[in-house]
């Protein structure tokens, strides 16, 4: 007999969304007749009554920090319920499958996972019919990505914590609700840092419109006036996403949007952007990564400094701010050019739109990633450390190591401290001038600090954790 509690399923930390990593596969298992439990323990603590007779544990991890959340959780759940069946899901499990295999997990599930989540729930209950033992059957070597197309179906979002509980826009001096839904999943391009090419490899999947219609509907039903586009890019298919947003626009003509759009794309597809103004579009995160040259082609980025001045023209032509994420810690960045970088964010109007924690991200080398070849060639590779999921690499300068660890420091104490983007920017400035041995600039005079509509949670998804969020 199926029980409430057989399965539980896990998010550990998902940039501050309401996790739709458990919306949609909660969906999949309620049609197959299943009643799964859902818990975010980004909000919620961990009950371990609600585990310990479970007979499948499947634990999301779309990305680094959730790695590093999620396989405590694992070991403590295998403790107390050693017959579970713990299943990791998402792009991190697969990068890291051995590890996982070896260790913490029986499964490992990715790509369009949903479905496969069914089928193994379904296999493990044929097991306990037959009375089998359950232990090692999952176990016999790394899986492949799952690049099936699926029959999405309506995400089920009444289990999980309501929105207001997770991160909110903020525009305009105050906090609006905001929701996130996904358009699309995958991505046509391979930029060589990215998680995600070494499992979609260069594929994307649509999401079809009247399920993100309806997923935006029952979501700013329970109260979001903003919703993020999560698609790691959302002009992959612009078609698609444009019939979305048009039909969302006329039933919600109140509700913004941001969404996360290359640089090519922004130039390529330059006359969407006044219909995504009049849609609702208020920012766009694109990932800038650097303005050094020697960096953009290293990381198969797809675009130039000049490029990027372009895109940010064409953005605000049409009044909408760009949010770049950086990545200004990578062997090809050098003092000079972090420095320069520092100098472009200040010089375009920058420093209210890139989230303090950007200027402390350094390159993270997973299992399978398409930067490997790149750094073992420049023979700045080390070994795997399995336990951090990322290969060690140094930087051909001591001095860009010494400065990552002095800002990453710097950028967490005065985060905490609630300090502005423009102080914490002063601050970061003069310690890269001094590293430099420089003479440290004055800080300018500013008589006004602009704010830049942003959400709330200030993480990125391919970065060491802060230590806040290593709080599960």
């Amino acid at each position: 007999m199926r029980a409430a509690g057989d399965i539980v399923l896990l998010a550990v930390y998902e940039l501050g969304h309401q996790p739709l990593s458990l919306a949609s596969p909660v969906a999949f298992l309620k049609r197959a007749g299943f009643s799964p439990v859902a818990i975010d323990l980004s909000i919620e603590n961990l009950d371990l009554s609600r585990v310990s007779n479970a007979k499948l544990v499947a634990i999301s991890t779309p990305m680094h920090t959730a790695m590093r959340l999620a396989v405590p959780v694992a070991r403590e759940i295998r403790s107390i319920n050693p017959n579970a069946h713990i299943c990791f899901y998402g792009l991190y499990a697969y990068l890291n499958a051995n590890y996982l295999l070896s260790s913490v997990a029986d499964s490992v599930l990715a790509g369009e996972y949903e479905q496969a989540l069914v089928d193994l729930a379904l296999r493990l209950e044929a097991q306990d019919s037959a009375q089998h033992d359950r232990s090692g059957i999952f176990t016999s070597g790394p899986p492949s990505p799952i690049l099936t197309k699926l029959n999405f179906m309506l995400p089920h979002r009444e289990s999980l914590p309501p929105i207001e509980m997770y991160a909110a826009l903020r525009h305009e001096g105050r906090l609006r609700k905001a929701g996130y839904v996904e358009a699309t999943r995958g991505c046509l391009h391979t930029c060589t840092h990215c998680p995600i090419p070494p499992v979609y490899g260069g594929r994307f999947f649509v999401v079809p419109k009247d399920v993100v219609v309806e997923d935006i509907r029952q979501q700013v039903n329970a109260g979001a006036t903003h919703i993020t586009f999560g698609d790691p890019d959302f002009l992959n298919g612009p078609g698609h996403v444009l019939k979305i947003l048009r039909a969302v626009h006329e039933e919600f003509p109140f509700l913004t949007f941001d969404a996360t759009i290359k640089i090519e794309h922004i130039i390529e597809k330059r006359d969407l952007f006044t219909e995504l103004r009049e849609l609702g579009c208020i920012f766009v995160v694109s990932a800038v990564e650097s303005v050094n040259e020697d960096v953009l082609r290293n990381l198969e980025k797809g675009h130039t400094r000049q490029d990027v001045e372009e895109a940010l023209s064409i953005l605000r032509q049409n009044d909408i701010e760009m949010n770049p994420s950086l990545l200004p810690f990578t062997p090809w960045e050098t003092l000079d050019s972090f420095i320069e970088l520092l100098h472009f964010v200040e010089d375009h109007d920058l420093i209210p739109n890139v989230s303090p924690v950007h200027y402390s991200i350094r390159l993270l080398v997973p299992p399978g990633s398409l930067v490997l070849p790149k750094l073992e060639q420049m023979g700045v590779l080390g070994a795997l450390d399995e336990e951090s999921f990322t290969y060690v690499w140094s930087h051909p300068d001591t001095r860009m190591d010494e400065l990552y660890h002095e800002i990453s420091v710097l950028v967490q104490e005065m985060v905490s401290q609630n300090k502005t983007n423009y102080e914490i920017f002063d601050r970061l400035k003069a310690v890269a001038y001094a590293k430099a041995g420089l003479p440290i600039p004055d800080a300018p005079v500013r008589n006004s600090y602009r704010e830049a509509p942003g959400l709330t949670e200030p993480w990125y998804c391919c970065a060491e954790p802060l230590n806040n969020n290593l709080r599960c």
